[in-house]
């Protein structure tokens, strides 16, 4: 019995790691494809230059991915929830100042919009770059650049179509791919080592350390082009809500290696191959050119799935924006049964694929937007790197928060680096990052202001009001449902329902719905009775919980007739709060982003001068 549940545990285990190879390694799995062609370009292919070069991307994956993300910001997250957001809601408790509190907002508003920015480059940079592998396939080395852009553009579009399917099933079919790509990556690079075992120097960090401080100024330059073997690294982060820590874990360990080897491999056929332009896939076309068409064909799948985990990570995040406020609602779908933290948002995804096509064909070609790859990224980088570095101080870990302080370093260097890529179109991803950015800080700002201009009803005046129309109003039969955030400030729809429209059941229930600071935990149930025939019902859950609560109402014997809930009509010159009723009027409302049943609801609209 003992031996079956161990075979068990192993058995889900490698699973585990198969999908979370699938789902999550994508984006960095496929870097090897453009990365050390890009950053070779700009140095001399000396045996110094190269294997320095060698150690500073070895370093960065030890660094940059293990430590700060693998190990790090993982310890961090909350029953395998991660990213940005995360951070934030951990850290925000621990601060006891106010403006504190808006900077962490802001940094927290700029991580997402960059990781919106970065989410767009990755599925273009990683599909065209595959593609660009065709024309060295004997018989198609006519194949135009034009041409290329096309086909890379149809598998995007292919990609965004399948999304609605659910990561489960996408993870169950994109992992085996890519063990076989990490696979392929490693046996060419073995050859290639065995042959120049010179390469193996260049796990000695000092040489990095030299290569930098030889070249000067030129070495931003070639950091800027370095940091592309770490993109995809917060995916391991962003995606723990859809594996869990340990199958991530678990596969990094197989993928980090792979992609050593191949790191390795392919500096060393830089060596013995000066004149090569595409390092990668000549050194696989040079080692067996039956091979090389199989190898081809997988690079393009595999970078297909480099799109998926950028994808499913910005659905995580987008989520949890939504959840505690940072966004607007959007209507969210459940793609999976069993673990209601996959999910599928609709609009996301296709202003996702409009922004990877312009960038395609703006761009062309996979070296063009190689340099304009990475702002955006290193900046997410380095934010994190800061939050972490932050949590651990006010936690009083003081040797991990000075390790993560050394690494939020090595993350500016590689953000400062990367502003040389402005003048080549890194501003692009700033760009794409300004438009979720502006739509959450107009959100925010929008909604403070409707706060303020709200005009709730006292409880105490309510309830003169409401006992004074319960007796001589003739009541409906049955159960009705009211939606309000607080009790203590009615809403005003809910006494000009009651009160002007005399709608009045024999049941009614103020039913509140509260997003605690917590990621988990559900508690809810009725309250109190605050008057015959009106009761008080509550739910509270955590800002990651994914709550069904057509359930809770069920469990506890609530049957309604009616549900009424609270619109706001906007009226406004100002242009800002145009905008913010623009969002506000094609948001879902929140009992349509809960499933509450549709023939039930009631929307009653409320006249609000902005």
């Amino acid at each position: 019995m003992v031996l079956d549940r161990r075979r068990g545990d192993r058995r889900a285990n490698a699973l585990g790691a198969v999908k979370a190879a699938g789902l999550v390694f994508g984006d960095i799995g496929t870097s090897p494809i453009y990365t050390l062609t890009v950053v070779l370009a700009l140095v001399p292919r000396t045996p110094d230059s190269v294997l320095g070069v060698l150690s500073l991307i070895i370093w960065t994956l030890v660094l940059v991915v293990t430590v700060q993300y693998a190990w790090l910001a993982m310890s961090l997250g909350k029953k395998g929830e991660g990213g940005t957001i995360v951070l934030r809601e951990l850290l925000n408790p621990l601060l006891k100042h106010t403006r504190s509190r808006q900077l962490l907002l802001l940094a927290t508003v700029v991580g997402v919009s960059l990781l919106v920015g970065d989410g767009v480059i990755t599925p273009a940079i990683s599909i065209l770059s595959a593609v660009e592998g065709v024309p060295l396939i004997p018989g198609l080395e006519g194949v135009g650049q034009d041409r290329l852009v096309l086909l890379a553009a149809a598998i995007a579009i292919a990609l965004f179509s399948i999304q609605r399917r659910g990561t489960d099933r996408v993870a169950f079919a994109f992992g085996p791919v890519m063990v076989a790509w990490f696979a392929a990556l490693t046996v060419p690079g073995l050859v290639m080592i065995a042959r120049e075992p010179v390469v193996l120097l260049a796990i000695n960090p000092l040489l990095g350390v030299g290569f930098l401080l030889s070249n000067g100024l030129a070495s931003l330059l070639v950091l800027a082009s370095v940091i592309l073997c770490a993109t995809g690294g917060e995916a391991l982060y962003a995606d723990m809500g859809h594996l869990g820590r340990g199958p991530i874990r678990r596969a990094w360990c197989f993928v980090a290696l792979a992609l050593v080897v191949t790191y390795l491999g392919q500096g060393a056929f830089a060596l013995d191959h000066p004149a090569s332009s595409s390092i990668l896939f000549e050194m696989v076309l040079s080692l067996s050119g039956l091979a090389y068409v199989p190898f081809v064909l997988l690079s393009i799948a595999a970078t297909v799935i480099a799109s998926q985990a950028m994808i499913s990570g910005i659905f995580s995040v987008v989520y949890q924006g939504i959840m505690t406020r940072l966004l607007p609602t959007l209507k969210v779908e459940y793609t999976s049964s069993a673990l209601r933290s996959q999910i599928y948002i609709d609009a996301v995804n296709w202003m996702l694929l409009v922004c990877v096509l312009f960038v395609m064909f703006l761009f062309g070609e996979s070296a063009r937007l190689a340099s304009a790859y990475g702002l955006a990224v290193t900046g997410t980088m380095a934010l994190t790197g800061v939050l972490i570095t932050v949590i651990f101080l006010h936690r009083r870990r003081w040797s991990l928060a000075t390790l993560a302080g050394g690494i939020a370093i090595v993350d500016a260097a590689f953000l400062c680096a990367s502003l040389t890529k402005l003048e080549t179109g890194g501003f692009w991803s700033l760009v794409i990052a300004a438009v979720p950015l502006g739509v959450i800080l107009v959100f925010l700002a929008g909604q403070q202001r409707l706060h303020h201009a709200f005009q709730p009803v006292p409880l105490d005046e309510f309830l003169r009001q409401y006992r004074r129309v319960h007796d001589r109003m003739n009541r409906i039969s049955g159960t009705a449902l009211f939606f309000a955030r607080d009790v203590q400030r009615m809403p005003p729809y809910i006494a000009r329902t009651m009160f002007v429209n005399t709608i009045l059941y024999q049941d009614n229930i103020l039913v509140s719905i509260a997003v605690e600071d917590a990621p988990f935990g559900v508690v809810h149930g009725f309250k109190r009775n605050l008057a015959e025939g009106l009761r008080t019902f509550e739910v509270r859950h955590g800002y990651l919980e994914f709550v069904d609560i057509v359930s809770i109402l069920r469990d506890h014997g609530i049957h309604e007739k009616a549900i009424f809930y609270g619109l706001e009509e906007i009226v406004t010159d100002h242009p800002a709060w145009r905008i913010f009723a623009v969002i506000k009027r094609n948001a879902p409302t929140f009992v349509q982003f809960y499933h509450l049943p549709a023939d039930r609801l009631h929307g009653v609209s409320t006249r609000i001068e902005m």
